[in-house]
């Protein structure tokens, strides 16, 4: 028996779980825990150590993105609990969300659109946005999403650097040590690294002076990779230039600071949010639970390091 944490987009592929599965909703669920087999549920809630543990026949949980920095992966792996993840099929999606996310704060196209909706172009034009053409980017986590963005940034005639585990073969020289390095060396810093307690608030105060008063942060990953407070005060106190957020440590209630700054663009943790995205996450979900229910090897099944 499958439980449901919450209904996934679009809504056919809610609709065919429900169908070719023997589906429950969470309250359900709760009522009869001891026929919970799978789980399927997504990035940005995931399935906590204290819900988890209410199911003692759970083996296999089904995750509706990548992100499973709110699962407690010790317990799952304690437990013998597969776990399936959609990679690969939201990457498109994720870069572009950062490249526009880089335009719409250099270009100040969101500035702008609030410039004519408020009248305040009948009073005077808006400053000067800048262009990205010849300017560095530094990419902060270089798996399949900081790659494709480093392609995207490369064809607009951008220069990239990265950072990650250690360097890719064949871009030795782009390569930086640490993410403090990478921002020294660039002019926008894009975060593209995965949530958890190894990235918790890596990117602080330390980095952001080296990012420097004309940088620009891009965050399409996790909001607990930057350090909040960190990142208003550089903001506030003119340390870095800008910063563009589709993720936040307080979802969906961001801090009330950044909801006040011009020079913040914000979206709401949208960045894979696209019909072709999204059908083919569902799709990857739908077929990792298939071949659990059916015992035959999941198609993306995540290794839970010890």
């Amino acid at each position: 028996m499958l439980m449901l944490r919450s209904p996934l987009q679009p809504p056919q592929i809610t609709d065919e779980i429900r169908a070719r599965f023997d589906t429950r909703d969470e309250a359900e669920a709760l009522a009869m825990p001891e026929k919970i087999t799978a789980v399927a549920t997504k990035g940005d809630i995931g399935l906590p150590g204290e819900v988890m543990a209410q199911f003692p026949s759970l083996r296999m949980i089904a995750v509706y993105g990548v992100g499973v920095d709110k699962i407690d992966l010790a317990q799952a792996r304690d437990r013998g609990i597969a776990i399936t993840t959609t990679p690969g099929v939201l990457t498109d999606a994720v870069a572009e969300q950062a490249i526009a996310l880089i335009l719409a704060a250099t270009r100040r196209i969101a500035e702008g659109d609030r410039h004519v909706r408020t009248g305040a172009w009948a009073k005077g034009k808006l400053g000067l946005g800048y262009s990205i053409r010849g300017r560095t980017l530094g990419v902060l986590g270089y798996g399949r999403i900081g790659r494709r963005i480093a392609e995207l940034a490369r064809a607009i005639g951008m220069d990239i650097l990265y950072t990650d585990l250690q360097a890719v073969e064949g871009e030795e020289d782009a390569f930086r040590s640490s993410p403090a390095a990478l921002a020294q060396d660039s002019d926008i810093l894009v975060i593209a690294a995965a949530g958890g307690s190894g990235t918790d608030g890596l990117v602080d105060q330390k980095v952001l002076a080296a990012l420097g008063p004309n940088g620009l942060l891009v965050n399409v990953a996790r909001g607990s990779v930057v350090n909040e407070e960190d990142l208003i005060a550089a903001l506030n106190t003119g340390g870095i230039a800008g910063a563009a957020l589709d993720v936040f440590q307080n979802e969906p209630n961001p801090r009330p600071d950044l909801l006040k700054m011009p020079n913040v663009v914000l979206t709401p943790h949208l960045a894979s949010a696209t019909i072709d995205a999204r059908l083919a996450m569902g799709r990857l979900v739908i077929d990792n639970l298939a071949a659990f229910f059916h015992d035959r090897p999941l198609v993306t099944p995540l290794e839970v390091l010890s």
